[in-house]
């Protein structure tokens, strides 16, 4: 085979780290080189495609050590049945090219993910090399991801948290069936062991610089998963269970939802099409409601259909919990507590802070409301105000259509 040059590795290593959604680069410790000592930053403007809680755009290198893989899982494009194109990079060259597009200003942060080559404790020594090499030999002071191996040696990882803002290791697929099924040689106990090792050594090393500023961080963007939805049966519900299930034993930062993908050559046991891309997005906003908006796990799976399990495609899952449990509604948004206030449809996080803190002051009008969000015409059946009660609206069968969004077609030439 003939040897490829470092151009056409990172063509076909960037192409194949695509499938990797888990690259945000949110919660690190801040750090820069404007002192003179050391190379890069994790503030600042990016170029890419990572976003961070204020909406700075975070450009990271994202790309996949090799592409070759001693495993054969079905859903992957780079199991090691697969007829695609292989490559490998060498640790070095992942850091010359890290190197190389900081100072070109084209990245802030590099992502490293990797199929399994020859074992997996050989292949997390690499990624870690990457990394120590990073910090140590260049002062590299910005952002490091690193998909870590659940299967290696768990000193490996451990090394991989103190070199790494952020480390992540998926569970790949919802239920443990499925896993089985499509990824046999996967051991969905071993995942959940080699999270819960990475949850104590952060527990550990924020205990241990309580009392020691010197101690060295581990891992200071936290920890995250992601996981396939659509290549097994799972539900929409149990997904969300899971998730629940995942954030509260783990500590974790994120849990990444990836719609599966069709794959050239695929095996016959996994679906024919992909899910809607719609799926993944209701699963992101059931995910931001746990995290942001209190609600219960049991409450999001709640908004799904009973008999499918499945959420709508049409509407939120926010505005599908409010239809379906209408004795909640309407609220009064002068007087109802914060909570209820973020189960009504059309109010963000922001948008009832600023309510709870000018209520204070003076009685809340429906005009007052409608300033804080882009529709009041999906708030008005759910709230009271000092001028505004939904007397016809509240009661109404055919609510749903009122308040859901309306499908038009774009102009594909519009000014």
């Amino acid at each position: 085979m003939a040897q490829l040059d470092t151009r056409e590795k990172l063509a076909i290593l960037a192409d194949a780290a695509k499938y990797d959604a888990s690259c945000a680069s949110s919660g690190t410790a801040k750090r820069d080189s404007r002192d003179g000592k050391g190379l890069g930053s994790t503030e600042g403007m990016g170029i890419c495609h990572a976003y961070a809680p204020d909406g700075r755009c975070i450009s990271l290198l994202k790309i996949l050590l090799t592409n070759s893989c001693i495993f054969d899982c079905h859903y992957c494009i780079n199991r090691k049945s697969s007829n695609v194109r292989r490559a490998r990079f060498t640790a070095q060259e992942v850091v010359n090219l890290t190197i190389s597009f900081y100072k070109r200003n084209y990245i802030e942060g590099l992502f490293l993910s990797s199929g399994i080559i020859k074992s997996s404790n050989y292949t997390m020594e690499q990624m870690v090399e990457v990394a120590r090499s990073l910090r140590e030999d260049h002062h590299f002071r910005g952002y490091i991801h690193l998909k870590t191996i659940p299967d290696a040696d768990p000193e490996l990882v451990h090394q991989a948290g103190l070199y790494a803002d952020r480390v992540s290791i998926n569970v790949e697929l919802p239920t443990v069936s499925g896993l089985k099924r499509l990824a046999p040689e996967k051991d969905g106990a071993r995942i959940e062991g080699a999270m819960k090792d990475v949850k104590t050594s952060i527990a550990d090393n924020g205990d241990a610089r309580k009392k020691y500023k010197s101690a060295p961080r581990f891992a200071p963007a936290g920890q995250s998963t992601q996981m396939i939805v659509g290549a097994d049966a799972a539900t929409d519900g149990e997904i969300v269970t899971r998730a629940s299930t995942l954030y509260d034993r783990f500590g974790l930062r994120r849990v990444y939802y990836s719609a599966f993908s069709p794959i050239p050559d695929a095996s016959t046991v996994l679906p024919l099409q992909r899910p809607p891309l719609m799926r993944e997005h209701r699963l992101y906003q059931s995910d931001w409601l746990m995290r942001f908006y209190d609600y219960s796990p049991h409450e999001v799976v709640a908004a799904a259909d009973d008999a499918t399990g499945m959420l709508p495609l049409d509407i939120d899952p926010k505005l599908a919990w409010a239809l379906k449990f209408r004795e909640s509604f309407p609220v009064d948004v002068n007087r109802a507590p914060r909570e209820m206030l973020l189960r009504v449809p059309g109010l963000g996080v922001k948008a009832v802070d600023r309510i709870v803190a000018s209520r204070r002051w003076r009685r809340l009008r429906l005009d007052d409301v409608a300033r804080l969000t882009v529709s009041v015409t999906k708030v008005r059946p759910f709230i009271v105000a000092e001028d505004w009660r939904p007397v016809l609206l509240t009661d109404r069968a055919d609510l749903k259509p009122l308040v859901a969004p309306r499908r038009q077609q774009l102009e594909l030439f519009a000014a």
